[in-house]
């Protein structure tokens, strides 16, 4: 279930290299793929493997007593629909089934997030240092040698709680565990049952514990028990001749055996990929075979979970050493790896002294510092291209190619525990350039201007719209939101919208400068929704086809919250309804949804039952 999207599409291309490598050597290998999680199994597999195979759907597997427990975080604040974090009721959750002497494990959605968690848990459990740690976290960019050492101590049953990415979804035997804890969503109900599968092995019982964080579809799962335990887990879905990542494993199959004319290598013509290799200088042909003529190993340069190329290791400076103590993607390190970073490991900061760009390397120092640091990045969108067009009365919705350009200005301070901003520091890294693919909808200017008194209301609307878009658009992909990206602007990269730090929209040029919402001459913003991925992993598409019921459903979404004035529940982290401000976001954003829907949305969603009936709070 986890080969789906970029990773499934690399994997694909890394069998059909294996496949060939054994053909050439005169073998035939049988392949088996197993998971319990899964919808569509076989079409899955034969896309992965590209040959047919047979389809066992019946388990065996021995299991223990489940039970379930759907954790919504308290309201703290019912005006503003705030609710205590999912992070302090994960930690208090875990802290308690520690002291019972339960072996636990907690998935976070993000790397931040499991070292943060750690340190937490930690400085109750782990405050002795002349004692075994009982804590531990396991996340990507660890050093093997590192994960393997977590690994061996949970099977050992040295470790009281760990704390997990998806990295220990699947595929590794950790032992018996008795309470599974995720702090937030996972996105997918496979994904969700394949944590949750992670205790209860050996015919223990065991208990799963999902706290909701206020993103719409975790609130809408802990309101809807019952759409979560009848849903069917997700389709997965892959694209292996995506240019990019068809472009990486040829280079890696020609450097494994040169290729033959005609020969076939997916569904794209090799002639065409083969000929541009060579004008590149790693291939040459010669009597109607094509040689890897190049010193590098090109198998070196792929990520298979990203369409990025290369990792930076991260080298521990202190007291005058010189030691790797971890790697990230590159697509991540912008966000990770800045100078002036608090980088973490097993929940022990370091702080990033400098980064060497071109080099691949950032060089960090031990530090006590009381805070970490979450970097803060703007998005603006250029159409290149309009591939499709749909208008109908006032709205207008498009497929095409886009031209992103993201760039990271600063980062904030967060003081641990009380997570209060302590300070912000810049950042100075070149802008991250993408060509994708994206679904945009925009509305008649005539028309905003008639349902809005000032451009300021209209860009809370559109901001809050998005918000509620997108999460809807990554249920109705079976994707998961960073899949998907989403971004407000005049589709010409001259502006683009933000929220600011006082919780209300702003525009800002394409420099990132503040301006006045009445500077901009022509005022029609539209809402993005791009694959996140460099050339698109096919999910824009499929999410213009079904236009009308993701406005449908987000519309749904935000008129059934129960919040006043909107909340990050429906409209995201926009702030409420106050005297200055005069109106709410949330209305705003229903205004928005309206006019994009142009009376197309109810007729969608009675065509549509997988349409907004999905997503509705109760």
């Amino acid at each position: 279930h986890t080969y789906r999207g970029v990773f499934g599409s690399h994997v694909a291309n890394v069998i059909r290299r294996l496949r060939r490598v054994c053909r050439f050597y005169g073998s035939d290998p049988v392949f088996v793929f197993a998971s319990a999680t899964i919808a569509n199994p076989q079409e899955l597999a034969e896309q992965l493997l590209g040959s047919p195979v047979t389809a066992i759907t019946e388990s065996g597997a021995p299991q223990g007593e489940r039970r379930l427990l759907l954790w919504n975080p308290p309201v703290i604040d019912p005006d503003l629909g705030i609710r205590a974090s999912a992070r302090s009721q994960t930690t208090r959750i875990a802290r308690l089934a520690t002291r019972m002497g339960l072996k636990n494990i907690v998935f976070a959605r993000s790397r931040l997030m499991v070292e943060v968690l750690t340190k937490y848990l930690k400085d109750v459990f782990d405050k002795d240092p002349r004692q075994p740690p009982r804590v531990a976290a396991y996340r990507g960019g660890y050093l093997p040698t590192a994960r393997r050492d977590t690994e061996r101590r949970l099977r050992a049953g040295d470790v009281d709680c760990v704390i997990a990415t998806s990295a220990l979804e699947l595929g590794v035997d950790i032992g018996a565990l008795d309470v599974c804890v995720l702090n937030g969503y996972p996105g997918t109900i496979a994904a969700t049952w394949q944590r949750f599968g992670r205790a209860g092995r050996r015919n223990r019982t065991s208990l799963g514990v999902l706290v909701a964080s206020s993103e719409p579809l975790d609130q809408y799962i802990v309101r809807n028990p019952e759409f979560f335990l009848g849903a069917s887990p997700e389709h997965a879905r892959i694209a292996p001749d995506q240019l990019l990542i068809l472009l990486d494993h040829v280079r890696c199959a020609a450097f494994e055996l040169p290729f033959h004319d005609g020969e076939a290598f997916g569904g794209e013509d090799l002639g065409e990929l083969l000929a541009y290799l060579q004008q590149e200088g790693v291939l040459h042909r010669e009597g109607g075979r094509w040689h890897w003529t190049a010193d590098s190993y090109p198998a070196n340069a792929v990520s298979l979970r990203s369409v990025a190329e290369g990792n930076f290791v991260v080298i521990d400076t202190s007291d005058g050493g010189q030691d790797v103590i971890a790697e990230v993607d590159f697509s991540s390190v912008p966000m990770t790896l800045y100078e002036g970073a608090i980088y973490m490991v097993q929940a022990a900061p370091y702080q990033v002294e400098r980064l060497d760009w071109t080099g691949r390397k950032a060089f960090v120092t031990r530090t006590r510092a009381d805070y970490y640091t979450d970097a803060i990045d703007y998005t603006r969108l250029k159409i290149l291209e309009r591939f499709e067009d749909a208008e109908r009365g006032r709205a207008r919705a498009a497929h095409g190619e886009v031209h992103l350009v993201r760039r990271i200005p600063g980062y904030k301070k967060i003081r641990y525990y009380t997570h209060e901003n302590v300070g912000y520091g810049n950042i100075v890294l070149p802008d991250q350039e993408m060509h994708t693919t994206a679904a945009w909808w925009q509305v008649e200017p005539g028309a905003l201007e008639a349902a809005f008194p000032s451009r300021l209301e209209a860009l809370d609307g559109f901001l809050g719209a998005a918000y509620a878009m997108h999460h809807v658009a990554a249920l109705r992909m079976m994707a998961e939101p960073h899949d998907l990206g989403r971004a407000v602007g005049d589709g010409d990269a001259k502006w683009f919208a933000t929220l600011g730090p006082n919780g209300r929209g702003q525009l800002r040029s394409a420099e990132g400068v503040e301006l006045a919402p009445d500077a901009v001459g022509r005022f029609r913003p539209a809402v993005f929704l791009y694959d996140n991925y460099p050339g698109g992993v096919g999910l824009s598409a499929p999410l213009f086809d079904q236009r009308a019921e993701v406005v449908a459903a987000a519309e749904a979404l935000v008129s059934g919250c129960a919040c006043r004035f909107g909340c990050p529940a429906c409209v995201g982290p926009i702030l409420a309804s106050d005297e200055e401000r005069g109106y709410s976001p949330k209305a705003a954003a229903l205004r928005v949804l309206e006019l994009l829907s142009d009376g197309t949305a109810n007729r969608a969603v009675d065509g549509a039952p997988t349409g907004a009936a999905h997503v509705q709070p109760r």
